[in-house]
């Protein structure tokens, strides 16, 4: 090959300006000459490429974190549609012999038992993934139950349910916090923060389901006849002052037709379907890709299976179980109490839906929002800004007396309930999942355990107790959750600073030697 060839071959293109020891040797960098040039081009785009595929990979490694909460969120939002809409109507449709409440009772009896043993040892076994899809089944077999509802349908399924609600949530906090840890690890980030807005994004989806599940039992229901005017001697007996007397029959609280109500049942048992499907076709199995990273086998099966209990040594979690017994005791109230003798007692049932749409609406909202402002806040503003909003409606509660004509009351006493529940529901999973990022698994079931237990106590003295009593066990329960809480808070800032103090204390030691010397 002639040189004239080999120079036609070889063009410099861009490598203009760098000086080429042959044709097809690599081109070495020309320094820079006494007229201050620039940095070689060579250099430049070699730095440029390395930009692009780090800028690339962090694209692609922030899409399939984000396509994972989302998948996770879209599925629980389609399975809590359906079993937010049973569950609110199961008094009201099975309300013959107590089928409906004795259905709520063995369920969250059920969630109590499967908390203490069974997250830890299914997510270990199936991994978060598959944890999440066969708890999932559990509440499509509940509304299936209910299709035929009886005493042996509705029990067993409600069982089933609560066994398989425990580890759905533990699955689901434990998926959530190792997915932000990861990315905040890639990203060079605060864990803490990551896993925050990861819950906050969860939340903001999860809390809507409540709007649509309402929402279609009142579209579905909506054909039954309107609501006779409320008797002066019944709004006598609501809100507070409500100890369980009957009130008066009306239109509105009439069973509607069977075939509404298999119309309705279709529709949420489609929806739960669903929710199975999208998370078991694409979730990614986290579980597999942190093995391979940790490259461990985990721990045994009985250390595993008491791991729950174990955890309890720890002093921190025993001082913040009143946090998720709060946590059931106030949606209890809400569900239980707030909508039968407040809403139904003042307004009927038929505004019951309403009622709740606005409350999972506002936490909808606030738990997006709460995702981003502890970044900014830190959690203990967000805390108290849930505990002040809580007492405030508490008080007020036990003052007021509802009337019809204060519709609007109605309305903002459910929104602030959803912006405080909003607070517990992200603070709270974020909170044991930072505090506890080396027991997810066991942190998380106790932190189901507990709800479960303010939930069936709250549900025990639902029918015996004025609900006067009950806004004061709430006002005590608070007020001791958050003294509980603020010590936690004090144990961590004081464990936070023995290190820095230790690290200042180097430098001095070491000063005052030289200076003997």
């Amino acid at each position: 090959m002639s040189a004239g060839s080999r120079a036609h071959s070889c063009r410099p293109g861009r490598l203009q300006g760098l000086k080429r020891t042959s044709c097809c040797s690599p081109a070495r960098p020309r320094q820079a000459g006494p007229r201050g040039a620039a940095d070689p081009v060579w250099k430049q785009g070699t730095t440029n490429l390395r930009v692009h595929w780090w800028l690339t990979s962090l694209i692609r490694m922030m899409e399939s974190s984000l396509k994972n909460v989302l998948v996770v969120s879209f599925g629980f939002l389609l399975l809590f549609t359906a079993y937010g809409g049973l569950q609110s109507l199961q008094s009201s449709l099975y309300g013959e012999e107590g089928l409906g409440v004795t259905a709520l009772s063995t369920l969250y009896s059920g969630m109590l038992l499967s908390s203490m043993f069974l997250p830890p040892l299914l997510i270990k076994r199936f991994g978060c993934k598959w944890t999440i899809v066969i708890s999932m089944c559990c509440y499509v077999a509940f509304s299936l139950g209910n299709f035929y509802a009886s005493w042996f349908t509705l029990v067993p399924t409600s069982i089933l349910l609560g066994l398989g609600a425990a580890p759905l949530w533990s699955a689901q906090g434990t998926y959530l916090t190792i997915m932000g840890n990861t990315q905040a690890e890639k990203a060079g980030k605060v864990g803490r923060d990551v896993v925050n807005q990861y819950f906050g994004t969860f939340f903001l989806i999860f809390q809507s389901s409540g709007v649509w599940g309402n929402l279609i039992s009142s579209l579905v229901f909506g054909q039954t006849p309107s609501q006779e005017a409320i008797p002066e001697e019944q709004l006598l007996s609501c809100g507070a002052s409500d100890c369980l007397m009957a009130t008066a029959s009306t239109n509105s609280t009439q069973r509607p037709s069977q075939t509404l109500i298999y119309t309705l049942l279709g529709i949420y048992t489609g929806s739960g379907v669903l929710a199975v499907l999208l998370v078991a076709v694409f979730l990614e199995p986290i579980k597999d890709a942190q093995r391979k990273r940790e490259g461990d086998e985990g721990p045994p099966f009985w250390s595993t299976l008491l791991s729950t209990f174990r955890l309890l040594g720890d002093k921190r979690l025993r001082l913040l179980v009143l946090l998720p017994m709060y946590t059931g005791f106030e949606q209890a109230f809400l569900a239980g109490d707030y909508t039968r003798s407040y809403v139904t007692c003042a307004l009927g049932i038929r505004f019951v839906g309403y009622v709740m749409i606005c409350f999972s609406a506002t936490n909808s909202l606030c738990s997006v929002l709460y995702g981003r402002l502890s970044q900014k806040t830190g959690r203990a503003a967000l805390y108290a800004l849930g505990a002040v909003t809580h007492l405030c409606c508490i008080i007020a509660l036990l003052l007021w007396e509802p009337h019809p004509r204060q519709l609007a009351v109605f309305f903002v006493f459910s929104g602030l309930w959803g912006v405080s529940d909003a607070v517990w529901q992200t603070q709270n999973n974020a909170l044991y999942g930072v505090l506890f990022e080396k027991n997810k698994e066991a942190a998380f079931a106790n932190y189901r355990l507990w709800e479960s237990l303010g939930c069936v106590i709250a549900f025990g003295y639902s029918t015996f107790l004025c609900v006067s009593v009950k806004l004061y066990i709430l006002l005590g329960v608070l007020s001791l959750a958050m003294l509980a809480y603020g010590t936690v808070e004090y144990l961590e800032a004081k464990a936070a600073a023995r290190p820095a103090a230790a690290e200042q204390a180097k430098p001095a030691e070491g000063e005052e030697t030289e200076t003997a010397m």
